[in-house]
């Protein structure tokens, strides 16, 4: 019997064992973990360190890199993050509704766990302790299965959490790592509808694709952000350029950043040149088509692949557009329905672009950035769920539930 089935059967027993956790339990274990990761701090950044000597010996580099490595301020993110998990609602057990039918039944429908949710992500060791701090407090184990890259980290990081938990009294098998990082492992996890009840995908396009493809097990799509932002001829130009900047370059290497530019012809000549010297101040490599290389000099040509490229990088590609209708067919054509915007003030422009763009967040003049649980209000995320079934946008606590129906009855049976 292979070692993921052995998992499986483990969280599986355990999930019900956590599934009947008080919320005041939960959260302990949650501070206990967080603890831990802090006492473990050296440790773990010894073993990340060797991961990115590793990584960089591999040729890789640039923005991951940048998500696989390890400081002493990010793992203080990490522990923190576990206590802001610790201190949100629980949304297990929640009633979410309760009505009298007219036979006497009582009809309600409440938020319950999972059960066993799987885990398939990339290079980023801080979505092991947020993966298992969220699935925790929505009551249900999880099974983890990280990129090679950062095994030594993700490991690491799984055995404070589950001194954490021992030290609670509660299961290490809450949380579960697989060690064994080849494809066959990683498929063999995508068919274990035996015992994990939903698999969640966080990374690039290759891993969700081949996720999406060969899983058995139903997925929650999480999001490549091929993100747009559309100037319009009205924008206020100041202001669309600060948004331009933020969503670009505060971070590129995060689905939410903007790669996309589209603007309106009839402010090209002015806004490409001061949009463009901002970017350019930034380091942000600038492709573009051809009516905006014959205004801005030094644009390189962007090609039929760079409209639909998600760059995770400081790289951008512009678009004149002829006007609103323009911009919403090329980005119904390249969008990944994650996150788009328009900067303009024609109301009657702003509300067709929000009505017609089909994404999972559709902004009036902001940043895309925003498109992340806690700027939404409900705390962390599991990821960005670009689908439209079960979650849309951010995912946090009570999308990681389901429900089930409750019936109270007094005799009644069906005629």
């Amino acid at each position: 019997m292979s070692n993921i089935i052995e998992m499986g059967k483990r969280a599986k027993e355990t999930a019900v064992e956590l599934a009947r956790l008080s919320t005041s339990d939960k959260n302990r274990a949650l501070i206990s973990a967080s603890d831990m990761i802090m006492e473990d701090m050296a440790e773990i950044l010894a073993i990340n360190e060797i991961d990115v000597k590793n990584a960089l010996a591999n040729g890789i580099k640039g923005a991951f890199i940048d998500r696989l490595t390890l400081t002493e301020e990010r793992i203080r993110g990490i522990a923190d993050g576990l206590r802001q998990v610790a201190s949100l609602p629980d949304p297990v057990g929640e009633v979410i509704s309760m009505k009298t039918m007219d036979n006497g039944l009582i009809i309600g429908q409440k938020r319950v766990p999972m059960g066993v949710i799987g885990i398939i992500f990339e290079a980023r060791p801080n979505v092991t302790a947020d993966a298992f701090g969220l699935c925790l407090k929505a009551g249900s184990a999880t099974i983890l299965r990280g990129g090679k890259e950062a095994i030594g980290s993700n490991v690491a990081i799984v055995k404070s959490i589950q001194k954490g938990l021992r030290k609670e009294g509660i299961s290490e098998y809450a949380v579960q790592i697989l060690e064994d990082t080849s494809r066959e492992t990683a498929t063999e996890m995508m068919r274990l509808n035996e015992y994990i009840d939903v698999l969640i995908p966080r990374g690039g396009a290759g891993l969700i694709n081949a996720v999406i493809q060969n899983s058995t097990v139903p997925v929650i799509q999480t999001g490549v952000g091929n993100c747009h932002i559309f100037v319009d001829e009205t924008a206020k130009q100041e202001d669309a350029i600060r948004i331009i900047i933020n969503a670009k370059t505060q971070r590129p290497g995060v689905c939410n950043a903007m790669e996309k530019l589209l603007v309106h012809e009839n402010i090209a000549k002015e806004f490409l040149p001061k949009v463009c010297d901002a970017l350019r101040e930034k380091n942000v490599e600038l492709r573009g088509d051809d009516k905006t290389r014959a205004i801005e000099n030094g644009i390189n040509v962007a090609t039929d692949e760079d409209w639909s490229t998600e760059y995770e990088d400081l790289i951008m590609s512009i678009k004149i557009v002829k006007n609103v209708d323009e911009a919403i067919e090329h980005i119904r054509k390249y969008t990944t329905h994650h996150s788009e915007a328009i900067i303009t003030e024609n109301y009657t422009n702003a509300q067709k672009f929000l009505n017609e763009i089909d994404a999972a967040a559709v902004y009036v003049n902001a940043s895309t950035r925003f498109t992340d649980g806690s700027q939404f209000g409900f705390g962390a995320e599991i990821g960005i769920s670009t689908q439209k079934l079960h979650a849309r946008g951010p995912m946090g606590l009570k999308e990681l539930t389901t429900t089930k129906y409750i019936i109270y009855g007094s005799g009644q049976i069906r005629e």
